[in-house]
């Protein structure tokens, strides 16, 4: 691997998407710390997913750069290979094998490159039982370890999904609205459990709840017709004015 480029984690710059004529992201750039959290607000139509579209090799930019440990091009590289790099997203809605165990989801997604009956029945080492001990009481799980995933609340399936990224281990996590549809004690726990994954993993939250912003208590960019607004820690950035005309104030 070459010598890094930047010294951040994910390192974005004039990166432009243009759809029919129309520019969903404009030169838009944006750099992440290794174990950062990072709050991406802003309003409807934004550029927020296309932003991790990019990160994530769905969308390719008509421009720009956008390097993944400073030496990663992740416009030269397909989901697939950003996926092994350690870039892992979790969409709004919790996807999970709803008939499976909760510990048979965390071992699909730590086991993903063996096929899916080899993983299901093939038989946890020592080493993998002590490692899914610990994903369960990461995300809040240990006593729902045998009920089937369809039966867990919705929060609770987000904190699986997000388990499941955490089987993979990511360097970087994409986490879409994690606090929509939870209940205000799960809501104040997902808090938590991203604030704990920060402490050695980046996290980028695009979020639209600004009590759960406040909470996360860490620095927010705002996204306006795909360019970075303004940025800072939330106080900043809700008092600035064009940030209230074009997104608090609506």
């Amino acid at each position: 691997m070459t010598a890094p480029i930047t010294p951040a984690l994910l390192y974005l710059d004039n990166i432009t998407v243009t759809f029919d004529g129309f520019r969903a992201l404009n030169a838009l750039s944006l750099a992440v710390d290794h174990a950062e959290m990072r709050a991406i607000i802003g309003p409807n139509g934004a550029g927020k997913t296309t932003m991790m579209d990019v990160i994530t090799g769905k969308t390719r930019p008509n421009q720009g750069t956008a390097l993944f440990e400073g030496s990663h091009d992740l416009t030269a590289l397909d989901e697939a290979a950003i996926a092994e790099l350690g870039i892992g997203r979790k969409f709004q809605t919790p996807t999970v094998f709803e008939m499976h165990s909760v510990e048979d989801n965390l071992l699909l997604a730590s086991r993903s490159r063996r096929g899916p009956f080899s993983t299901l029945f093939a038989r946890q080492t020592p080493r993998e039982r002590e490692r899914m001990d610990m994903l369960l009481d990461r995300v809040r799980l240990t006593a729902h370890r045998r009920r089937k995933a369809g039966e867990l609340s919705h929060g609770q399936k987000q904190w699986l999904e997000i388990g499941m990224l955490l089987a993979q281990e990511p360097k970087l996590l994409l986490i879409d609205e994690p606090a929509a549809g939870m209940t205000d004690q799960e809501t104040a726990d997902t808090v938590d459990l991203l604030r704990d994954i920060a402490t050695t993993k980046a996290v980028i939250v695009v979020e639209h709840d600004m009590t759960f912003v406040r909470d996360l208590g860490v620095k927010v960019t705002c996204l306006h017709e795909g360019s970075v607004l303004a940025e800072g820690p939330l106080d900043a950035v809700s008092a600035n004015e064009r940030v209230v005309e074009v997104y608090l104030g609506r």
